[in-house]
């Protein structure tokens, strides 16, 4: 963890991390002052907001689990494009093959969509600046990234734990993960772990406090998060992200 809240030596600090060892973890201090140099974040409190007003995931109720999202895609072009630009695309159904995802693979789930004036926040145009930029840095030479955002809300309830990654350990089939804490309320655990290829644990941290986020090279290392429990099991209990992947538009119509 770094309490660094310069946002200069902060981007330095993840960067070399980010190349290493394929994962970082941003506290939120530092992760708030790094964003709040790319851009506003005066709409928090609406965009926080918006996770109340999430739809169910009738994907995985069908299962028997429970979970609320939304979705949406965007194109991001790449920073050595003349003025990169951040473009939202029609809405588009989320598709993974069963090598990414044993549990919901090979099926295209049409969630429903980011409201529009979420697509249109500050908050989240800030945080995709943030990805382009950051990640784009990583791999300078791609001309577009494929972007898929996700509004995740987990919930947990009295005898029934909430299940943040069902599909347990995996890779999401991308080049880059942002997962961004917006709240969690009421719960216990939620612990993110990452693993090599060969499944040793390299890995671990909670995210606790909003603004807390993990950084992942989805292409080099697994991720998974332990299950959510109630703290007292009679109130509200969820945990709320954002996630935000990015691949290389050039592959952005293979199977993943």
């Amino acid at each position: 963890m770094h309490e660094d809240t310069d946002p200069e030596p902060a981007a330095r600090i993840h960067d070399t991390l980010m190349r290493g060892q394929g994962f970082d973890f941003v506290d939120a201090a530092t992760m708030r002052a790094w964003l709040e140099t790319t851009g506003p974040l005066d709409d928090w409190e609406d965009f926080a907001g918006s996770w109340n007003r999430l739809a169910t995931d009738s994907y995985l109720a069908r299962l028997g689990k429970h979970r609320r999202r939304r979705h949406a895609v965007f194109s991001l072009d790449g920073v050595d494009t003349p003025a990169p630009a951040i473009r939202r695309q029609p809405h588009q159904p989320h598709y993974q093959t069963l090598d990414y995802n044993p549990l919901q693979g090979d099926i295209e789930r049409w969630f429903e969509p980011v409201e529009d004036a979420v697509a249109t926040s500050r908050s989240l145009g800030t945080i995709l600046r943030h990805c382009q930029r950051f990640f784009g840095a990583l791999a300078p030479r791609v001309a577009r990234w494929h972007t898929e955002v996700h509004q995740f809300r987990i919930e947990a309830r009295a005898g029934t734990p909430g299940l943040p990654t069902p599909e347990g350990r995996h890779r999401d089939g991308v080049d880059y993960v942002l997962v961004l804490l917006i709240d969690r309320e009421n719960i216990a655990s939620g612990t993110t772990s990452i693993h090599a290829p060969d499944g040793t644990e390299i890995g671990h941290f909670t995210l606790t406090r909003a603004f807390d986020a993990a950084l992942v090279d989805d292409r080099r290392v697994f991720h998974g998060v332990t299950a959510v429990e109630a703290l007292d099991p009679d109130a509200p209990a969820h945990r709320d992200v954002l996630v935000v992947t990015l691949r290389a538009d050039d592959r952005a119509d293979q199977p993943r």
